[in-house]
């Protein structure tokens, strides 16, 4: 099977990469070789380029044609039309890389389908992937464009920390280890599903040439369930220390830094759990086995390997010690 990753070295990508050459397809990446820790598995094809420089790209893939073709960069419909006008008649399928955020916010259920209707009024990101999806289907239904759509949720390798409110880096373990304060949106027992990159990259190789995935959308997340507070001192655990919680409302933290209310409001400040029996009836194999005290378990030890990557934003680490003092002090 001949595959092509557009952006084939971010967080999610690289481990659908290597599952892909592990086995044994003959892939390709177009990246702008811009990501300081991709490491291209040996045997890929590298394509350098920009995917949304259509002059670029069309001469990059004159003389190919794919099985597969997966888009992990498409962010608003101007990507969607230059990939159809791109890859028309260039793969048997196109795979469009969206996100679990689209689903209905506030949720209409606990327990997340792929039937869940698409509605977020809170985060403009998720309403470009929205707009992104239903574009898609269109050329799907009137032009038959072979269309799969993927929605992942809060996903995580070995290069991410993961967290709601501090940052996606070396950032929330430093401040663990300095013994400061880690914020937890509400009261930290609201539901969340993490990822671990390895668990998601089975599910969308298996859907790579499935007959069975054309003109459909599937989420691919852990069946793992924690609450936030859960997943906080899962971190705090890989870092060795006990991590200092203050749970703060999203309405606060929101009211401080107006620019976190759209990701938490139209994303993590909701219960996030999933059916994923839609992606185990098309791709049988599929099981995630990574739990997230050991994947992030790994990620602390990756950082920690070495000191050019423990990387702390600064301007985070201000904004949540700045969201801490003024709830702080707006207490009696």
């Amino acid at each position: 099977m001949k595959v092509l990753f557009i952006g084939g070295t971010g967080n999610i990508s690289s481990a659908c990469t290597q599952l892909a050459v592990d086995k044994g397809y003959e892939v390709f990446n177009i990246n702008r070789g811009q990501n300081p820790h991709a490491a291209i598995p040996e045997g890929v094809t590298v394509l350098t380029g920009d995917i949304h420089d259509k002059m670029q790209v069309r001469k990059l893939l004159k003389p190919h044609q794919f099985d597969a073709v997966v888009d992990f960069q498409v962010f608003e419909v101007a990507h969607i039309e230059a990939d159809l006008e791109l890859f028309h008649n260039k793969t048997h399928q196109y795979v469009m890389i969206s996100t679990a955020s689209a689903y209905h916010k506030p949720p209409v259920d606990y327990l997340i389908k792929e039937s869940t209707p698409l509605y977020n009024p809170y985060w403009l990101y998720s309403r470009k992937k929205i707009a992104c999806e239903l574009r898609l289907m269109q050329a799907y239904r009137e032009q038959g464009f072979p269309v799969t759509i993927v929605r992942p949720s809060y996903t995580y390798g070995e290069t991410w920390i993961p967290s709601a409110v501090g940052g996606r880096d070396y950032t929330i373990v430093n401040r663990m280890r300095q013994g400061k304060k880690i914020i937890v949106h509400g009261d930290g027992q609201s539901l969340w599903t993490m990822t671990h990159n390895s668990d998601f990259a089975k599910g969308l190789v298996g859907l790579l040439g499935n007959t069975r995935a054309i003109g459909e959308n599937f989420h691919v997340t852990s069946d793992e369930v924690l609450t936030w507070d859960q997943i906080y001192q899962a971190i705090g655990q890989a870092a060795r220390v006990m991590p200092k919680l203050i749970h703060i409302t999203s309405e606060f933290i929101s009211a401080v830094v107006p620019q976190w209310g759209e990701f938490l409001f139209g994303d993590k400040a909701c219960s996030m759990v999933f059916d994923n029996s839609k992606i185990k009836r098309v791709v049988p194999e599929f099981k995630a086995t990574v739990p997230f005290s050991q994947g992030v378990r790994q990620s602390v030890e990756w950082f920690d390997a070495d000191e050019k990557r423990q990387i702390i934003n600064r301007e985070t680490d201000t904004l949540v010690d700045r969201i801490i003092t003024a709830y702080e002090t707006a207490l009696p």
